[in-house]
C-alpha cells in the first residue's frame, strides 16, 4: 500500500488531548519519486487517527488558567494511506491553500465572534456599574476620565460587532475571504484587550479581588490567547494583512506576477507588456484621485446620501485614495524589498484594516435604520479611526526608506499634515452616556449579554443598575432639597415609605454589587489549589 510515513512533534494543540482525528499539515517529501514528480512536493494536509502505533497523545495544558482543552502530541513513524491525504493523491502539495481557506472561515467567526461578545458583556458592566458605583455623592460615571474608558468600550462593542457582521454576510454567501478575516482576527482581539483593560480600569479593586462576586477577572487572564493562537498578532500585522492583502485586492499585480512566472517567454512578454500599461493608467487615475481628494479636504469626494453619516463616507473615499496611491508607490519604488520592511508593511495594513472596520460600523449603521441615538457611537469609531489612520500615513511617510518619495507622499496624500486628533470631548460625553442609562441605543449595544440566575454577580449587578436609575428621581427630589438621609426625607413629607423602601432596596442592591470576596487562610489555601486540580482532571 501506497503511503507517508510521518513523524512530527506538536506543542501546543486546540482539542488535542479529546481528539480522535488530528489534521496535520506537514511538508512532503518523496524521495523515491513514487509519485512520478519532484522530491519536495510541499505542504500537504491529511487526517491522522490518535489510535494509530506511533502517536502519542501528551497531557493537558492550562492555557491561561481557562479551562477548555489543550496539549501536545507527536508521531514516530507513524504510517498513513494516500488517501488520508484530503483530496487525496491529486491533493498532494496543495497544503498552503486548504490552511488559508480554513483559516479564511474560522478566524472571521470564532475569534471576531468571542471579542464582540466581549465587547458587549464589558459596555454592560461597566456602564452599569458606573452608573450605581458612586464617589463624592456621584456616580463615577459622571467624572469625565471614567467617561473617556466608558466611551473606548461603547465605541469598540459597536465597532467590533459591526465588522464581525460584515464578515459573516460574506462567510453566508460562500466567500473565503483570507486576508480580512486576518483583518479580523488582528483587530478584532487586539480590541478586546483594549476594553477589557478600560473595563478593569473603571471596576478598579472590584474586577481585581477574586471571587464568586468578580465577574470580569477570567476575561482579563484569557486575553493573551486570543492574541496568540490562529496567527499570532505581531506575525498578522507585520507580514500577513498588508503583505498578502495588496496582492489579491490590486487590479493589476497579481496578473504581471504570473505573467512574469510564465515559462513561455514570448506569451510572458505580451502580458505583461499588455498589463503594465494597465497598471501605468490605473496609477495616474489613483495619483490625481489622492491628489484631489487630499488636497480638497474630501470635499467633493463621492460618497452616498447617508444622511448625517455622508460626511464620513467622503473621508472614506479620500483615504481610500490615498491607501491605494501609497500602495502603488511602494511597489514602485521597493518591489519585493517590501516585504522584509515589515513596520512599512505594517502600517500599510493598519490603514487598509482601519477602513475595513470602519466600513463594518458604518454597514451596521445602516443596517439598523441610521438611528439617531446611535449616532454617538458612529462619531466615536469614525473620528477615532480617522486619526488612527492620518497617524499611520504619517509614519510611513516618515519612514519611507526613499526620502524623496517620503517627500512627495506628503504633497500627495497629507499636505496640511496631521488633521485629525480622534475623538471630541463631546463626542466622548455622549457615547459614555449611552452606557449610563437605560435606551434603545445601550439596548441594541449589549443585546444578547448573559446575565445569568438571580444569584449570579452579573444578573445582581443589572437589578442593581435598574434600582439605581429607577429611584434616581427620588435622589433628585432629596438633593434639591439638601436632605440626604432617607428617614428625615419621610419626617419631613419629602418622599413616602414607599419611597424610602424603594431607596433602602436599591441601597441594599448596590451594596452587594460592589462588595468583593473574602477568605479564611485555610479556605484560601484550598481555593487556589482548587483550579488546577479541577484543570488537571
Amino acid at each position: 500500500m501506497l503511503g507517508i510515513r510521518l513523524n512530527w512533534h506538536k506543542r501546543y494543540i486546540t482539542l488535542g488531548p479529546v481528539a480522535t482525528i488530528l489534521g496535520l499539515a506537514f511538508k512532503l517529501r518523496d524521495p523515491e519519486h513514487l509519485l512520478g514528480g519532484p522530491e519536495d512536493i510541499g505542504i500537504t494536509v491529511a487526517l491522522v487517527p490518535t489510535d494509530l502505533p506511533g502517536v502519542t497523545i501528551g497531557r493537558r495544558h492550562i492555557p491561561s488558567m481557562q479551562t477548555f482543552q489543550n496539549g501536545p502530541n507527536e508521531g514516530k513513524d507513524v504510517f498513513i494511506p494516500l488517501d488520508n491525504v484530503i483530496g487525496g493523491r491529486e491533493r498532494v502539495g496543495q497544503g498552503w491553500k486548504m490552511l488559508m481557506s480554513a483559516l479564511a472561515a474560522g478566524r472571521g467567526i470564532s475569534l471576531p465572534s468571542l471579542s464582540a461578545a466581549a465587547g458587549a458583556f464589558a459596555a454592560h458592566t461597566t456602564g452599569a456599574y458606573a452608573r450605581v458605583r458612586s464617589q463624592f455623592n456621584l456616580p463615577i460615571g459622571r467624572f469625565e476620565g471614567i467617561q473617556e474608558r466608558l466611551a473606548r468600550i461603547a465605541g469598540n462593542a459597536y465597532l467590533l460587532d459591526g465588522a464581525r457582521r460584515l464578515t459573516c454576510a460574506g462567510l453566508d454567501q460562500g466567500k473565503h475571504p483570507a486576508v480580512i478575516s486576518s483583518i479580523l482576527k488582528l483587530h478584532a482581539t487586539e480590541r478586546m484587550r483594549v476594553v477589557i483593560n478600560d473595563a478593569m480600569d473603571v471596576h478598579g479593586g472590584k474586577a481585581v479581588i477574586e471571587g464568586p462576586r468578580n465577574y470580569m477577572a477570567s476575561q482579563y487572564r484569557a486575553i493573551p490567547v486570543g492574541i496568540t493562537v490562529e496567527g499570532a498578532n505581531i506575525l498578522t500585522r507585520s507580514l500577513m494583512v498588508f503583505g498578502q492583502g495588496a496582492i489579491r485586492s490590486h487590479p493589476y499585480l497579481l496578473d504581471e506576477i504570473r505573467a512574469v512566472g510564465d515559462a513561455d517567454q514570448g506569451r510572458a512578454l505580451a502580458d505583461f507588456d499588455k498589463v503594465l500599461w494597465r497598471h501605468v493608467g490605473h496609477a495616474l487615475k489613483t495619483a490625481i484621485r489622492a491628489f484631489v481628494r487630499s488636497w480638497s479636504g474630501g470635499v467633493f469626494a463621492p460618497a452616498p446620501k447617508a444622511g448625517k453619516a455622508t460626511r464620513y463616507y467622503r473621508q472614506m473615499s479620500r483615504y481610500t485614495a490615498a491607501f491605494a496611491f501609497c500602495s502603488d508607490i511602494a511597489f514602485l519604488t521597493l518591489g519585493g524589498e517590501l516585504k522584509r520592511r515589515e513596520l512599512l508593511s505594517a502600517r500599510l495594513g493598519d490603514v487598509l484594516s482601519e477602513l475595513y472596520m470602519l466600513s463594518g460600523a458604518l454597514k451596521r449603521w445602516e443596517d439598523e435604520g441610521r438611528q439617531n441615538d446611535d449616532l454617538p457611537l458612529l462619531d466615536w469609531c469614525m473620528q477615532s479611526g480617522f486619526a488612527s489612520i492620518e497617524q499611520s500615513f504619517a509614519q510611513i511617510i516618515e519612514n519611507f526608506p526613499v526620502r524623496p518619495v517620503g517627500w512627495m507622499l506628503r504633497l500627495f496624500i497629507m499636505p496640511y499634515g496631521r488633521r485629525r486628533n480622534g475623538p471630541t470631548d463631546r463626542t466622548v460625553r455622549r457615547a459614555a452616556a449611552i452606557l449610563l442609562e437605560p435606551c434603545a441605543a445601550r439596548d441594541r449595544l449589549v443585546e444578547n449579554v448573559y446575565i445569568g440566575g438571580e444569584n449570579e454577580a452579573v444578573a445582581r449587578l443589572t437589578e442593581a443598575f435598574r434600582k439605581t436609575v429607577a429611584t434616581q428621581p427620588i435622589h433628585d427630589r432629596m438633593k434639591q432639597a439638601r436632605i440626604r438621609d432617607a428617614d428625615e426625607a419621610l419626617t419631613a413629607g419629602l418622599i413616602s415609605a414607599q419611597e424610602r423602601e424603594q431607596l433602602r432596596g436599591a441601597d441594599a442592591a448596590v451594596a452587594e454589587v460592589i462588595a468583593v470576596d473574602d477568605f479564611a487562610p485555610e479556605e484560601l489555601a484550598r481555593k487556589t489549589a482548587a483550579p488546577l486540580h479541577e484543570a488537571a482532571e
